[in-house]
């Protein structure tokens, strides 16, 4: 159906008609006594001044309608589709990576390429975000500082689009845990109206952080946020990533290192526990996949859904054509004016 956002703008189309009234209308010259001595010369005079006339004509109706047109155009004009309800779950789900140096280790691998730890998160995480229909997602990015990359929002694309934009070191190169909790808390307390509090205590409030080491940079201790997450009601999900053995090669041969020995493991499982969360261990691609599919069964809470429908702006149209007739008018008018030259 066609629906018009500024309906009032149509009360404008009776205004060349007050103006007109209002406003006193010049004498033309057309009505001065013309005077010829010849009768032929008076014939072919009419003939010009009843050309005139037609052209004058054709043009007011033009002018007529392109100012309807423009009224049309002015009153933006929109075709609405067919209503989509949209699922809603109640679930706000707010993701922390980290971006810290460490994220470059290559101890993973996607379809038989080794790849650093930042790709894997994405190529998994990416997924997971396109199965979060219904959920509201924001994303925090942190190294020695932590950044709200995309607030709450249920655009998916933009989300999973600004993860894979992403980059090692751009927030620095330590690791502010306490930070990314602290800036996640501030984050749901801001979509938290305390106005609605019978309605907000049906949401679930979910961070999954994921990190590869330990809190070494950052003004909050991290069980020191997860406290003030717990009290505000904000589950935590803490990821410990990388690989507990890799072979790198140097001067001296190959040799077996543990690349994860700076995870702090112990402080991911308390941030957990504090909130009523899990800690997981993601190893390789796999097990990362694997902890994705158990956060898909986070339980949701239903809500009503939202009804979506889908616009699309027609102004376009009306004003083209009015362009095309002023155009037309344009025309005319000079031919008229050529003729009585």
């Amino acid at each position: 159906m066609i629906h018009f956002e500024w309906p009032w703008l149509f009360l404008t189309l009776p205004l060349p008609l007050i103006v007109r009234y209002l406003l006193p209308a010049t004498i033309s010259v057309e009505n001065a006594a013309l005077r010829v001595p010849f009768i032929d010369d008076f014939k072919s005079l009419n003939q010009e001044n009843v050309q005139h006339q037609t052209i004058k004509r054709w043009s007011l109706w033009l002018a007529t309608l392109a100012w309807i047109l423009l009224v049309i155009a002015a009153s933006r004009p929109q075709w609405w589709g067919e209503p989509i309800e949209l699922p809603v779950t109640g679930r706000d789900l707010m993701m922390a990576v980290d971006l810290s140096g460490s994220m470059q280790y290559e101890d993973f691998r996607i379809k038989d390429k080794v790849v650093d730890r930042l790709t894997a998160t994405k190529w998994v995480a990416g997924q997971f975000i396109e199965r979060r229909v219904g959920d509201r997602l924001g994303l925090i990015l942190f190294g020695e500082q932590a950044y709200l990359q995309v607030p709450l929002t249920f655009d998916r694309q933009t989300v999973r689009t600004l993860l894979n934009e992403s980059a090692i070191g751009l927030a620095g190169q330590q690791t502010a845990i306490g930070d990314a909790i602290g800036l996640a808390v501030k984050r749901f307390l801001h979509k938290k109206p305390d106005k609605n509090k019978n309605k907000n205590k049906n949401k679930s409030w979910v961070l999954i952080l994921l990190t590869d080491g330990a809190n070494t940079a950052g003004n909050i201790e991290p069980l020191k946020a997860a406290e003030l997450a717990a009290q505000e009601g904000l589950k935590i999900y803490t990821i410990g990533i990388g690989a507990d053995e890799m072979v790198v090669r140097d001067f001296f041969g190959a040799r077996r290192i543990n690349p994860s020995a700076d995870l702090d493991e112990k402080t991911l499982k308390q941030i957990a526990e504090k909130t009523g969360g899990r800690y997981f261990r993601a190893r390789d691609t796999a097990e990362l996949e694997k902890i994705y599919a158990l956060l898909d069964q986070l339980e949701p809470i239903q809500e009503d859904n939202l009804v979506f429908r889908p616009t699309k702006a027609l102004y376009p149209w009306p004003l083209g054509m009015a362009f095309l007739l002023s155009s037309l008018i344009i025309i005319f008018t000079r031919l008229g004016l050529t003729h009585r030259v």
